[in-house]
């Protein structure tokens, strides 16, 4: 496997790294790895007909039906 050695990392760059590593459970190398490979993964596109069907069906076996209407109440409810 290769290795690359970063320099003259500034400090700030360095602490946000470290942060982010610490709120995702990774190691700081794990960190840099998981971040250059979102950075040059292309985006999936989405299939727009499929998504919106697996999203009909998830919402069909809850059995539940809420309006748009309901759902703004319930959001305004969970602020209160």
């Amino acid at each position: 496997m290769a290795a690359i050695t970063l320099k003259a990392i500034p400090p700030a760059l360095h602490q946000k790294l470290k942060a982010r590593a610490l709120r995702n459970r990774r190691s700081l190398n794990q960190e840099v790895l998981a971040t250059l490979e979102a950075a040059v993964t292309p985006p999936r596109e989405a299939d727009v007909e499929a998504r919106l069907a697996e999203a009909k069906q998830f919402r069909d076996s809850l059995k539940i039906w809420a309006t748009p209407e309901k759902i703004d109440a319930f959001k305004r409810e969970g602020r209160a």
